[in-house]
């Protein structure tokens, strides 16, 4: 019994020794993927509570959304939140970092012949017509006018195929420190593993800004859409497409950008406007109110308030701004350098081990403990103990000195086990005790 208290406290010293050793490793390695106490973007947007510091301003209006955040798109200073950071379903708002990734790649006047799988495609739609020709201009206009998902599919198509371009938006959010965002496809439907959060959409609806096109796009109210191919000899018609975006129909100032529902995202919105010299973008992400109304209240208290509230942010989640994005890059890919790659190498120096043999080495401590406890208890039960007839611990089944103590004091000998059935004699009626007699005939 000695024998295994001692391996099993040596197994469990030893394990409990690397796993200090690559504590440091493993703390490294929560600050470099944005663990909740050193979020990107300042450390006040880690918790999922209502963030402000503006002394003397009105109350902030009462928003239905879960997530959302308002922030100053020129300079991105951000002035409130609420859980900025946490992860929710994107809806169509995903369609800003869809086109932000292919606009700098596609020619607006170039031609796009659809396919079956453009026009087959779920939700929202333009009405793409399989073996039509459209431009990307067209294309554009319908992504961002009706939300069209077919629209999405086929700039996607246009772009060199789903799967590029979907690896191509996470390398842009990646970039520009959306380090929240998760894409599985171009148009923003309900996806396994697909999410973004309020403090993400507005990192990449300020850099989609950046852009002339993006913010002609988002600004049109209305346009003509090519219909089916028409006959030999006859003219194609067009019908008219219109925005969705009430907040830009509605609000006074505003500027775009994306709306965004589906039945398990809920609504979500991204919306800008203009005021007095300063720009401002409010998004809300899973509210079953008008989501719209939601922007342009946030929106509505910044312009009254945006002088008295101090920033508890910053959108500048990269330390070099989205300055080439014309060009497809950030300012670290035109280097040779990966932002990514930074931000860990940072975060866990100070480690004699990479970060990616430290995470295999902590599962494998882990795994050493717990298969330690299985051995210590496989091995006392095999061995009996406690046997039958000894005390329990008095400290519990962990207590080994008490019960070796306990076993150590003298006991009483075990009674034998009977040798042969007992017998019991039948009982007799009253009549035979009567006349029963002895041996020697007296009665009995």
């Amino acid at each position: 019994m000695r024998v295994i208290i001692r391996r099993a406290t040596t197994r469990l010293l030893a394990a409990a020794a690397v796993a200090t050793l690559l504590l440091p490793g493993t703390a490294g390695i929560a600050a470099a993927t944005g663990s909740p106490t050193d979020p990107v973007g300042g450390p006040a947007l880690a918790g999922r509570g209502l963030v402000v510091d503006a002394p003397g301003a009105t109350p902030l209006p009462d928003v239905g959304a879960a997530s959302w955040v308002l922030a100053d798109l020129d300079s991105g200073e951000v002035l409130a939140a609420q859980d900025a950071h946490g992860r929710y379903r994107p809806a169509s708002t995903l369609k800003i970092l869809t086109a932000l990734t292919l606009l700098p790649q596609l020619d607006p006047e170039a031609s796009y012949t659809a396919r079956f799988e453009d026009a087959n495609v779920d939700g929202s739609k333009v009405g793409i017509v399989p073996e039509a020709t459209y431009t990307v201009h067209n294309l554009f206009e319908a992504l961002f006018l009706v939300s069209g998902n077919d629209a999405a599919r086929s700039l996607a198509t246009a772009a060199g195929g789903v799967g590029p371009t979907t690896a191509a938006m996470s390398t842009v959010a990646r970039d520009l420190g959306a380090r929240d965002t998760k894409v599985v496809n171009p148009s923003g439907l309900d996806a396994k593993g697909q999410y973004t959060s309020a403090y993400d959409l507005a990192v990449i609806g300020r850099a989609a800004m950046a852009r002339e096109d993006f913010r002609t796009y988002v600004g049109t109210v209305k346009s003509q859409f090519p219909g089916k191919m028409p006959k030999a000899g006859k003219v194609r018609k067009t019908f008219e497409i219109y925005t969705q975006d009430r907040l830009l129909l509605n609000y006074r100032g505003a500027i775009g950008i994306k709306t965004g529902w589906t039945t398990k995202a809920r609504g979500t919105f991204v919306g800008a406007a203009t005021r007095g010299g300063r720009t401002l973008v409010a998004t809300v992400m899973r509210t079953d109110g008008q989501s719209w109304r939601e922007s342009g209240d946030l929106l509505t208290w910044g312009f009254k308030n945006a002088s008295l509230a101090r920033p508890v942010g910053t959108l500048n989640a990269v330390t070099a701004p989205y300055a080439a994005v014309d060009s497809g890059g950030s300012s670290a890919q035109s280097n040779g350098q990966d932002p990514a790659a930074t931000t860990v190498s940072t975060a866990g120096s100070g480690t004699s081990l990479p970060w990616w043999l430290q995470v295999p080495l902590a599962l494998l401590v882990v795994v050493a403990v717990l298969r330690t406890r299985v051995l210590v208890r496989d091995r006392v039960r095999r061995s009996g103990w406690p046997r039958r007839g000894l005390p329990q611990p008095r400290g519990g089944r962990g207590d080994f000195r008490a019960v070796l103590r306990d076993a150590s004091a003298p006991t009483a000998a075990p009674t034998p086990a009977p040798t042969s059935t007992v017998r019991l004699r039948p009982r007799r009626s009253e009549d035979d005790s009567t006349n029963a007699t002895s041996s020697d005939g007296a009665a009995s």
